[in-house]
């Protein structure tokens, strides 16, 4: 058996034909007409009026909150437990992120305990949807519509995730979503913002080129950076999203596997999964010693990855505080092998691996 990565992106065949075609087209590699087909082609999926494509899903948060006018002085309420983006894009933005924990059963923000975290500073809710997972959608637009704050979608691992009817990413103000190479999706890095206000999607395209009136015109209406994105990140792009229903359809497929396969092995906990609404990005479990077992699978030839910290705890905020919910999943937390490729031999493999450490066999 070869050895088995916890992710590689997947770039096939048609992204390299797509590539050199653009290429020998004469395509300038920055954004252009490649970069607009593949806002539009995103915008379609989700069911957004707008997209913005940016250099990549920090920038994409940060360019959110900019373009909500969420600045200095401002604080923006962000779940504990979630990628370090989520927070330095509110750094980035001139905010403070302000730390709630999650909950058990989704590692999504406790929208209670969000409530009780709102002051007069607080300004937007950030609620990211981890693993394709995410709080009551419903109940977080009510909250923040009665408390008079900006709803921000923090979506980079949910393309392709819906809670009830509507695609993560477009419950809010502005939703975002990420193209680095562990994504459903890849471009290698890259963003997309979504939204159906017009005036907040030309406020984003400002912001994002260097806050210029037009495309190309030397005339600044508004303070910018250059956030953009490239005509040879969206070719690839626009072939990944030929492929991205189909992807969709194997990472569920792939999660009930690892369902299935370690059926029995009751050292392993699953998180509560709506496969019909939520696609995993990753295959999350929970064990009460994720080194012992990730050291195991590495003696397999089997790649894992901890999950994510508990933010509060990092020297970068260094924050005294009671997150339990996040300290656990931080604790327990591992992610097993989730690339799209992996054949159904490959997951029994990794699964088989498990139960002999748990002597399951």
């Amino acid at each position: 058996m070869k050895p088995i990565s916890q992710m590689e992106p997947w770039i096939g065949l048609e992204e390299r034909q797509a590539i050199v075609q653009y290429l020998d087209s004469g395509g300038w590699l920055t954004e252009f007409h490649k970069t607009r087909e593949f806002e539009e082609r995103i915008a379609e999926f989700v069911g957004s009026r707008y997209s913005v494509v940016v250099s990549n899903g920090t920038v994409s948060l940060a360019v959110a909150l900019m373009a909500l006018g969420v600045g200095e002085g401002d604080e923006v309420i962000v779940p504990d437990f979630t990628m370090l983006a989520s927070a330095t894009s509110v750094m980035l933005a001139g905010a403070r992120p302000v730390f709630v924990d999650v909950e058990r059963h989704s590692y999504c923000l406790d929208l209670d305990l969000a409530e009780a975290a709102i002051t007069a500073k607080t300004r937007a809710l950030m609620v990211v949807s981890m693993n394709g997972r995410s709080p009551d959608m419903t109940r977080a637009v009510e909250l923040c519509t009665r408390r008079g704050l900006y709803l921000i979608e923090d979506a980079a691992q949910s393309l392709g995730s819906r809670f009830s009817d509507k695609q993560l990413g477009t419950w809010g103000h502005i939703g975002s979503f990420s193209f680095s190479a562990p994504k459903i999706i890849t471009t290698g890095q890259g963003g997309a913002l979504v939204t159906d206000d017009p005036v907040l999607d030309a406020k984003m395209r400002k912001i994002k080129d260097f806050g210029r009136r037009r495309a190309g015109e030397d005339f600044y209406e508004t303070r910018g950076f250059n956030f953009k994105f490239t005509d040879l990140q969206a070719v690839i792009g626009l072939e990944q999203m030929k492929k991205l229903a189909w992807r969709v359809r194997r990472k569920k497929e792939m999660y009930k596997t690892y369902q299935t396969e370690l059926a029995g092995a009751d050292e392993v906990t699953f998180l509560p999964t709506d496969l019909e609404h939520v696609t995993p990005w990753f295959v999350d479990i929970l064990v009460s010693d994720p080194a012992g077992l990730r050291e195991h699978l590495k003696g397999c030839q089997i790649g894992s990855r901890p999950v994510y910290p508990a933010l509060h705890s990092q020297p970068a905020f260094g924050l005294v505080g009671r997150f339990p919910n996040s300290e656990f999943v931080a604790r327990h937390g591992l992610w097993l092998p989730s690339s799209s490729f992996l054949s159904d031999e490959d997951i029994r493999f990794v699964c088989q691996a498990i139960r002999t450490y748990f002597g399951r066999n």
